[in-house]
């Protein structure tokens, strides 16, 4: 499913707010609702809104910070687009982006990725095996698990877009239950209009933190002078271009799919045969090539599909290392 472009244009979604009033309420109790702990520290990383905001590349950046510290994190991802139930600890040669889906891939290769529908059985799981905190990519609006640090991610172009709850806008609960929830903000990206945003979040006592995404090196070497055939199915598929154009790449041509996008034959040989038609190098998104890989019917376009890694770079490196510090040392105690 796309989402709609009017979510993102000021003063949009009028007709729609009667819907969004009756989902908000609902959301809103579920986000207060208290959780339940499981011994070990729990960091969790959420969007104010649907959509891509750089939540993985968060996670990713928060658990290199841990793993720094010695501890001994685990992810844990509902596996969002994967069949699985779980909980299942993730083998990135074993298993495909079809049974656990496509971000659990990718957080596996750092560190040990538990996927699990129940956020409880799969936070067990990972203390039975050996974590000592707890790093979710998801999750934020999920009551179940007890949080000791949440950490909102927003888009610095789009921001909270409307400013309207489902299926009126992109907001994913009301906005100030959202954020009296969260410990901190971090602004990806160039800010367009937030002050407002950062302001609000301040009164909640929240801290704010901007970064960006830093592509990387080697690939954009590799890329040379090349004009590229861009293609991804994330969230926020404009954010993945625009990074690419301001890493100095000259993007020929873009394809955009829904978010978590399975990708058909039919689709693969048409990307294929218009990179050929036009001399362009194919690149798209980790997330995108992981759901390529182990598939037959899609084994030409992964092998002629560059990735294109990146990393979150927080400006406020030290504040931001001592609060998850401080976070996955401090476990709110089991209830």
């Amino acid at each position: 499913m796309r989402e709609p472009a009017f979510w993102w244009r000021p003063g949009s979604g009028s007709l729609l707010s009667p819907l969004a009033g009756i989902y908000g309420a609902i959301a809103a109790l579920r986000v207060r609702a208290p959780g339940r702990g499981v011994g070990i520290p729990v960091i969790c990383l959420g969007n104010l809104t649907v959509g891509g905001a750089g939540k993985t590349p968060a996670a990713l950046a928060v658990a290199h910070l841990l793993l720094a510290a010695r501890e001994r994190p685990f992810f844990l991802s509902r596996g969002y687009g994967g069949q699985s139930a779980g909980p299942l600890r993730v083998d990135p040669a074993v298993h495909s982006a079809v049974m656990v889906g496509d971000e659990p891939l990718l957080l596996a290769r750092l560190a040990p990725t538990i996927v699990a529908r129940d956020r409880i059985k799969g936070a067990e799981a990972a203390r039975r095996d050996g974590a000592t905190v707890i790093v979710m990519d998801d999750g934020f609006q999920n009551p179940a698990l007890a949080k000791d640090l949440s950490i909102l991610m927003v888009d610095g172009r789009r921001g909270i877009g409307n400013g309207r709850t489902l299926p009126a806008g992109p907001l994913r609960a009301p906005l100030e239950t959202q954020i009296a929830r969260a410990q901190a903000i971090v602004f990806v990206g160039q800010l367009s209009g937030l002050t407002a945003l950062e302001q609000r979040a301040r009164h909640h006592g929240a801290l704010i933190f901007h970064g960006h995404l830093e592509p990387d090196r080697q690939i954009l070497a590799a890329v040379g002078g090349r004009k590229v055939l861009a293609f991804a199915g994330i969230g926020n598929p404009e954010k993945f271009f625009a990074t690419l154009t301001e890493a100095g790449i000259e993007v020929a041509a873009r394809t955009s799919f829904p978010d978590h996008h399975r990708y058909t034959a039919h689709e693969a040989q048409s990307l294929l045969a218009q990179a050929d038609a036009t001399n362009l190098m194919l690149l798209t998104t980790e997330k995108d090539l992981a759901r390529l890989s182990g598939d037959p019917d899609l084994s030409s376009l992964a092998a002629r599909a560059s990735a294109l890694p990146v990393r979150l770079i927080i400006e406020e490196a030290d504040a931001f290392r001592d609060l998850v510090l401080n976070a996955g040392r401090r476990p709110i105690a089991a209830r």
